[in-house]
């Protein structure tokens, strides 16, 4: 299946917010190519930081070769966040052994200035968040540069900068093949789980 396609239809889901520019990403033919996979030139590979202080790039340590699922956050959040997490705790359990070897979740933090390594560790703690699920920190800049790469963003400059307008959606990718699609983060746990799995290729 056309893997524009499947991303349009993954923008379709997401409305006006977090379409951006990210959807060039991937655009190969039956989500396969001859062609060096080009990924690594459209994502930045900026330091962030993890819940348990481990550093790493944002394209070689997590996104190279693997299969992804990436959400926009931020722990004092009272909006969707709270309910979104819940959702993909459902998500952690559907994943099983899977989670951490054959997909890996992501969470981005918004408010890098206050959630530091420290503050997403007990959020993560709190909440029951088991191996193979990242909550993510760094430099401003930086999570400005992914979020934006990642499609995560409104073209109206007000509604953008307004933290409580974050888009609800999980980017869901697998860089080995180049195929990359978007899902509802509020919707159902199974519903995201036959994204992942339809982007999988193992």
């Amino acid at each position: 299946m056309n893997t524009r396609r499947n991303l349009l239809v993954g923008a379709g889901l997401l409305g006006v917010v977090g379409v951006g520019g990210a959807l060039g990403l991937g655009a190969s033919v039956g989500g396969r190519s001859d062609r060096p996979n080009r990924t690594a030139s459209q994502l930045p590979n900026v330091i962030l930081t993890n819940q348990y202080g481990r550093s790493v790039r944002f394209y070689d340590d997590l996104i190279r070769g693997k299969v992804v699922a990436i959400n926009m956050m931020y722990t004092s959040c009272a909006g969707t966040c709270p309910t979104a997490t819940a959702n993909l705790l459902r998500v952690q359990r559907l994943l099983g052994a899977r989670l951490g070897r054959q997909v890996h979740l992501y969470s981005i933090t918004l408010a890098p200035e206050l959630d530091t390594p420290h503050v997403l560790r007990e959020y993560a703690k709190r909440q029951g968040v088991g191996p193979g699920w990242w909550f993510l920190t760094g430099a401003a800049a930086d999570i400005e540069q992914v979020r934006v790469s990642l499609g995560f963003y409104d073209p109206e400059p007000d509604v953008d900068r307004d933290k409580n307008s974050h888009s609800g959606m999980l980017r869901i990718g697998n860089d080995r093949v180049e195929r990359w699609t978007m899902a509802p983060v509020l919707g159902t746990a199974e519903q995201i789980l036959d994204t992942i799995d339809h982007v999988d290729d193992v």
